[in-house]
């Protein structure tokens, strides 16, 4: 089963909107070493970048909207461009996928509760098998909620749409 990594939205932005990322440099450090291990093991890597609106962190064209510096792509990988919380909402992710032949997503990023989330269940409903990697997704406090009660919180939910897994578990074909 052909697999892709896909990273949503970790983007120099969340990084400079003025909350932190809940444990943001151990979720970068994270990312830049399953990114390395996918890139070993010929697992294609596709970043997610979302366009914000006019004055938001993540405006397109700005500093904020491009790719966190310790994640950015290379050249030969797919960016593809988004304006909703669903990765495949009137983007071009599905026929990136369908090029590569891919059938299993890994699912990483920012933000669990909104993105990550969504992207999780349709992929599911896409017909993907899905894996979402603890450790390699994260959130901001809410007024509500913690960061760390919201991760725990959804990775319960979506166990019904992904396997889960710790980053230190994950199996590579």
């Amino acid at each position: 089963m052909k697999q892709a990594l896909v990273v949503i939205d970790v983007q120099e932005g969340m990084y400079t909107a003025g909350i932190p990322v809940h444990n943001g440099s151990d979720l970068l450090q994270n990312l830049q070493e399953f990114i390395q291990k996918c890139r070993a093991h010929d697992i294609p890597v596709i970043y997610v970048q979302h366009n914000g609106s006019e004055g938001h962190p993540l405006e397109k064209g700005t500093a904020g909207w491009h790719i966190h510096s310790k994640i950015a792509p290379m050249s030969n990988e797919a960016v593809v461009e988004k304006e909703t919380p669903d990765s495949f909402y009137k983007t071009n992710l599905r026929e990136v996928l369908r090029e590569k032949g891919i059938e299993h997503l890994f699912i990483c990023g920012l933000q669990t509760e909104y993105c990550v989330d969504t992207t999780v269940r349709r992929a599911f409903s896409e017909g993907y098998k899905v894996t979402l990697i603890q450790g390699t997704h994260s959130t901001f406090d809410s007024k509500q909620l913690r960061a760390e009660e919201i991760i725990q919180h959804h990775q319960t939910i979506l166990g019904w749409f992904a396997d889960i897994v710790d980053i230190k578990e994950v199996k590579l074909a």
